[in-house]
């Protein structure tokens, strides 16, 4: 899932990366709008939420949707430079390590949540830096197929499935758009229930959750 890249990956392997990263996004999502009010991988809604307090002349909240769009990017920057460096040395897995290295910053967000008062805009903040860092090594191992927090491109993709249907192509797009869109939903809802329940330890529990999704993959690149 995290080893083979671009035409070396089958279709179900696709789903399956999709299913399983957009539902721990949605849920990364959901419950840091919970924990701080405000979305950390929505980047077309931070930009355009941006937009407007800058057009109102209301610059109180500008700094903190300023610093999500731009720790999204920087996560996806991070992202491109591991994989690009991997790539170049010939590190097999590196999209694991990749993931890896996400489980272990989201611990880490875990333990300050849990233990500095009033950590909302660093929890945001490190949310949006990790929901970069994720979308941008599922676009590139997937060819672009796969992109787990930019739900604007999952329905974009949705309705050109659609429209290929027609004329009997693309069930398989459309069957993997479908999946991630329904993973990202259903990952926010459980994101929100879990949170309400154990408030921060969600965090902790999506790390341990990613660890062990993708330390199967370690070894096998290894191997």
């Amino acid at each position: 899932m995290l080893i083979h890249e671009g035409d070396q990956r089958t279709p179900a392997i696709d789903v399956k990366l999709a299913v399983l990263l957009a539902g721990i996004a949605g849920a990364l999502n959901a419950s840091g709008f919970q924990a701080a009010g405000f979305f950390s991988a929505n980047m077309t809604g931070n930009v355009s939420a941006l937009s407007d307090q800058i057009g109102l002349g209301r610059f109180g909240l500008t700094g903190i949707f300023l610093a999500l769009i731009v720790a999204f990017i920087t996560g996806a920057f991070c992202s491109g430079l591991l994989i690009e460096t991997g790539r170049r040395h010939a590190i097999r897995g590196i999209y694991a390590y990749s993931i890896l290295l996400e489980a272990a910053l989201l611990a880490v967000l875990a333990v300050a949540d849990l233990t500095i008062p009033s950590f909302g805009p660093g929890l945001l903040t490190g949310l949006s830096f990790i929901m970069g860092l994720q979308n941008a090594a599922t676009t590139r191992i997937s060819d672009a197929r796969v992109r787990t927090t930019h739900v604007s491109g999952m329905a974009t993709d949705i309705g050109l499935a659609l429209a290929s249907l027609t004329y009997g192509n693309g069930p398989q797009r459309l069957k993997l758009h479908l999946s991630t869109l329904a993973a990202f939903l259903l990952g926010g809802i459980a994101g929100v229930v879990i949170y309400l329940a154990i408030g921060g330890w969600l965090f902790l529990l999506t790390a341990l959750l990613l660890l062990v999704i993708v330390l199967p993959e370690v070894r096998r690149a290894r191997a």
